[in-house]
């Protein structure tokens, strides 16, 4: 999912599954702790578990098709020279539609090798971009 891509919440449609929505994204979230690649689509779409709609559904069918071509993938450890820990961090400001609520995030690598990561939405409505920055590192 392109990170520039709002979802919204959908408007009243065809009712799907919302508990069969709920277990895929539910083993989405346990794949996505050895799967970096995926989880900015699976926290995003793990907002909306109470009031799936089609759209969702189909952008969950897209990450099952993913993992499925491209199942050797996952999270290696290889010998690296550089010795450093490298730390980055990020936040989108106001980035979600409907609650005004930023989006923070941080990666870890420890000798080139990513070994810690999380993207969270903050839990208050940030003022201003340096706000914004300030609680992603706090």
């Amino acid at each position: 999912m392109n990170p520039s891509h709002k979802l919204e919440k959908c408007p009243d449609g065809a009712p799907i599954d919302k508990g069969r929505y709920q277990r895929l994204v539910g083993r989405l979230i346990y794949l996505f702790h050895t799967r970096s690649d995926i989880a900015f689509t699976v926290s995003t779409l793990s907002q909306f578990k109470h009031s799936p709609c089609e759209a969702y559904l189909e952008v969950v069918y897209q990450i099952l098709k993913y993992l499925k071509g491209t199942a050797g993938m996952g999270q290696f450890f290889k010998k690296n020279s550089k010795r450093s820990i490298d730390a980055f961090t990020n936040a989108d400001w106001v980035g979600a539609i409907d609650d005004k609520k930023s989006t923070s995030g941080y990666c870890t690598c420890v000798w080139g090798n990513l070994v810690t990561w999380r993207s969270k939405k903050q839990s208050a409505v940030s003022r201003s971009r340096a706000e914004t920055e300030f609680r992603t590192v706090a």
